[in-house]
């Protein structure tokens, strides 16, 4: 599998709130059930993370990482935990993020299965949106997995589950994991990580996944 980490840090983030994620994720990754995860095929899953916010504003966090042993994975967590935001004043432009981590998928080492983890607590709200980038860039056999940071403060966010079920998820086996709140972040990041790399053990979706 090749898969694609991507993490918002738009405006609606605040400092506390991008600390929960970025450690939450690599938290997430060194939990024993998802290295077991990682492990239960014999072939490997090549990694990759980026962060966005507005239409110009990804920064990769990993560049492809092929997680062979457990060193592997415990060094690309640390990677992904002991990075900085890059941006903190931007808007949500998922449409943008979503070619980013396209054209990344372009780069990635032959894979039988093709992964993005969409993660956001907004609607896009800044150039193009998931449809026109689904269009416009390659995600044939792509499979597009969303994470809600369901906080509920504003209106697009009371609304977020239901847009990304209609707008985000993409692809065969697509499904959405709900953190509630950001100090969900790691727990829902987890049941998330299991649930795609067992696409590899079960030989195609998960099981109980969601069309999109």
């Amino acid at each position: 599998m090749a898969l694609v980490l991507a993490m918002d840090v738009s405006s609606s983030v605040n400092a506390e709130e991008d600390a929960l994620q970025r450690g939450g994720l690599a938290a997430a990754l060194m939990a024993p059930d998802v290295q077991a995860a990682f492990f239960a095929s014999p072939d490997p899953v090549a990694l990759a993370a980026f962060e966005w916010s507005g239409r110009y504003n990804q920064q990769d966090l990993l560049g492809w990482t092929l997680i062979e042993t457990p060193a592997d994975l415990a060094t690309a967590a640390a990677r992904i935990g002991g990075s900085t935001r890059s941006h903190n004043d931007f808007p949500t432009a998922m449409g943008y993020a979503l070619g980013h981590a396209a054209v990344r998928l372009q780069d990635a080492p032959a894979c039988l299965f093709r992964t993005i983890d969409m993660a956001g607590d907004g609607e896009n709200n800044d150039g193009f949106g998931p449809e026109e980038a689904y269009a416009a860039f390659a995600f044939d056999g792509v499979t597009v997995n969303g994470l809600v940071v369901n906080a509920g403060e504003y209106e697009a966010e009371v609304n977020l589950i239901a847009y990304y079920e209609a707008q985000v998820l993409h692809g065969p086996g697509a499904f959405l994991e709900i953190a509630n709140g950001f100090e969900n972040y790691a727990a829902a990041m987890e049941r998330k990580l299991i649930r795609e790399l067992g696409a590899m053990v079960l030989g195609g979706a998960p099981a109980g996944a969601s069309g999109g």
